[in-house]
Parts: C-alpha cells; structure tokens; sequence
C-alpha cells in the first residue's frame, strides 16, 4: 500500500497535510469567534462557574492559565484552566471553550466510562508512545521481528488512547452545547456560532486519531512483509 508512490502520498498526507489543516481550522475558527461578544456578556470565567454550580460541581475551581488554547481540566486537582483570554473574555469562542472543559469535569464527577477508561490507558499509552519506535527501528534494522511486534504492541495502546479521546471530546461538546443553551450563557442565533468553535476543536483529535491508525497501519504491513521475505 504504502510502497507505490500513490501510497505514500496518501500516508504523506495524512501524516502532515491533515493535522497541519486541522490546526489552521481551529485557530482561524476561534481567532474569528474571540472577537465576537455573546450575549450574555459573561466572561470564560463565569460561564464555567455558573455550569458548574448548576450541575453541583461547587469543589471544582476555576483558573487561568498563560498561553493561547492551553485550557484544559485536570482531574486530579479537580480544576478548570483556561486560558487567559477565554478568562477573562466575554466572547462566544471563550464561552464554547469554557463550557467544554467543564464537560470534561462533568464526565469526570459521573464516572464517564470512557474518560476512565482514558484515564487507565495513559500509562502504557505514554510508554507506547516513547518506546514503540525506537523497539521497531531497532527491529527492523537488527532484523528482529519480536522486536517489531512488541514495538507494534506498544504503539496499539497508544493508537487506543487516540480513538478513545474522540468519544470524551465528543461527548465534552455535547454537554457544552446543551449548558450554555440552557443557562442562558448564549442566545439562539449563536447556537451556531459556538457549534463552530467546538466542531473545529473537535477536528484536532479526529486528524491526530487518522494519523496514528495510518501510522500503525503502516509498520503492521511492514512487519508482515518482514515476515515474508
């Protein structure tokens, strides 16, 4: 697959073309979106606090963070982080964000399977992650295919890790958009506008999902063909 010229286009493609456009997708849909006020007028920073408050979640905190889309919700200290700007800001961009990351903290007081299951995944995931290509190379070039195979192994719970983010950040922007409907963070006419934001932030995970199952795709066929010759 991967061996004609058409193939490694593909790969090729997948491996940077994709990722690279999902990255401008999601900075130019929140660059357009910060700039426009919701409604509401509610900063980042109240819109998480009023959804966590509605939903009980009076122990998680909420605080900024430096950097540009750096939001994030930590599970172990149980805080909402966002961004400076979404903090303090009162856009429609700020307000699909903040929303989003306390989905996460909703997920997470519920005992969401699928973010637990994330969460069981993260330490064999991060050792995949660094160790799976260096197993495989060092295989492939000392014509070990045990080595390989284990390398493909370790690369799989990594791959998992990927596919399983896309339920939780899918389900984290459903939650969003149902909170901030129901609020009262939003009007009506800017359902739409936050479905952008959150739809675009959605497309990083899905490309980064492609990536690494074309990835793994890719070194399976040449184990295979290891095996073969």
């Amino acid at each position: 697959m991967f061996e004609t010229f058409g193939g490694f286009l593909i790969y090729f493609a997948l491996l940077l073309i994709i990722p690279f456009w999902a990255s401008s997708k999601v900075k130019s849909t929140y660059r357009k979106y910060s700039q426009i006020a919701s409604s509401s007028g509610m900063t980042g920073a109240e819109v998480a606090r009023k959804i966590l408050n509605d939903n009980g979640l009076f122990d998680v905190v909420v605080e900024p963070v430096k950097g540009q889309l750096t939001d994030h919700y930590d599970p172990r200290k149980k805080v909402v982080r966002l961004s400076e700007h979404n903090y303090y800001g009162n856009s429609v961009a700020g307000a699909a964000v903040a929303a989003h990351e306390v989905g996460h903290a909703m997920q997470d007081a519920e005992g969401y399977s699928f973010l637990r299951f994330r969460h069981s995944l993260v330490p064999v995931a991060n050792f995949g992650s660094n160790t799976s290509i260096f197993l495989i190379i060092g295989g492939m070039l000392l014509s070990m295919s045990g080595m390989v195979l284990a390398g493909i192994i370790f690369m799989s719970f990594a791959v998992l890790f990927q596919l399983v983010t896309l339920p939780v950040e899918f389900n984290a922007s459903s939650r969003a958009m149902e909170q901030v409907v129901s609020v009262g963070v939003i009007r009506n006419d800017e359902e739409r506008e936050t479905k952008k934001v959150l739809d675009a932030a959605a497309l990083t995970y899905v490309a980064a999902a492609l990536v690494a199952v074309a990835e793994l795709i890719r070194f399976i066929m040449m184990y295979v063909m290891m095996n073969n010759d």
